[in-house]
């Protein structure tokens, strides 16, 4: 008789449960806003690699374009919300991916680019 009592209130816990509504448009929008912002992220990037190998190959040492490199990634998150004015959608995983992808993507492109470079010291 235990069993049945138990197998009825499990039947009713489940059936209680919905799944909640889900927010198509929501999704799309801060998707789309995230795509934006990663594209700008990008561009960060890429600037602050090639401003990199530029002082580089200036003739000054590795620190200071690595601290210029390091400032601009630090920058980067005000720039975006500068720029981006649906930028308080980003839960901190987005901030965390787009400052990661600034680095990553700046300290890539630096090292490539000495690498190729013919003046590279």
């Amino acid at each position: 008789m235990a069993k049945k009592v138990r197998k009825k209130l499990e039947e009713e816990e489940a059936a209680a449960f919905e799944f909640p509504v889900f927010d198509e448009l929501g999704f799309v929008t801060k998707e789309y806003e995230l795509m934006g912002a990663l594209l700008l992220a990008g561009v960060i990037a890429v600037a602050l690699g090639l401003l990199g190998w530029a002082m580089s190959v200036a003739g000054l040492p590795w620190y200071p374009p690595f601290l210029v490199g390091l400032a601009g990634v630090i920058a980067s998150p005000y720039l975006i919300r500068r720029i981006r004015e649906r930028s308080s959608l980003y839960t901190k995983g987005d901030w965390a991916g787009l400052i990661a992808l600034v680095f990553f993507g700046w300290l890539a492109l630096w090292f490539v680019l000495l690498n190729v470079s013919p003046h590279a010291l």
